[in-house]
């Protein structure tokens, strides 16, 4: 059984989320994007999903999700009972969710460990007193040709360089970044 604080617990931790409160429910969203939202007791959930493969879920277990109302059903959309839902399947659905309203480049996020997603988030992020708690003082970074060591010169060139991509090979030590390769 899954409640709305396990949803809440799933999307807050993906990049660019923040939590809004409208006409007494709650919505996650990036940037002016909802990807999940609650009914106002929060026993239910909305959230992103393709238009063209909505009916096929909802066929697949009508117990636990619903089309929208008729006046959203313009939107890419799909409902679901939160108790029916198992906490694999919620994750899997609000992140793929949260995919459907960011850039590709952060897609892998969620993926990686929770260290390297986080020191990531916090370069996205630009919060570089964070970043610098995240890393490993002694990061190996390698990027094409760019090859650097120390969080310090890591840290200096992500500066320069905005929107940088997630990395694509981690290496955690201590629970810290040690070893990002893009």
């Amino acid at each position: 059984m899954v409640t709305a604080d396990d949803v809440r617990r799933v999307g807050l931790a993906l990049p660019r989320t923040y939590e809004f409160h409208t006409g007494g429910r709650a919505k996650l969203k990036v940037r002016q994007i909802v990807y999940a939202a609650f009914s106002k007791d929060e026993s239910d959930m909305g959230f992103g999903y393709p238009k063209d493969a909505r009916d096929g879920l909802v066929e697949s277990d009508p117990e636990t999700f619903f089309l929208p109302p008729t006046s959203d059903l313009r939107y890419q959309w799909v409902c679901a009972h939160l108790d029916r839902l198992e906490p694999v399947e919620m994750r899997e659905l609000v992140t793929d969710a949260w995919r459907m309203c960011t850039p590709k480049m952060l897609h892998d996020l969620p993926e990686l460990d929770p260290p390297a997603a986080a020191a990531w988030a916090a370069v996205d992020a630009g919060e570089w007193d964070r970043a610098r708690l995240l890393l490993h003082p002694h990061l190996h970074f390698v990027d094409g040709e760019t090859a650097l060591r120390g969080r310090t010169a890591v840290l200096q060139h992500l500066r320069s360089h905005p929107t940088p991509k997630p990395p694509a090979a981690v290496e955690v030590r201590d629970g810290q970044l040690y070893r990002w390769i893009r």
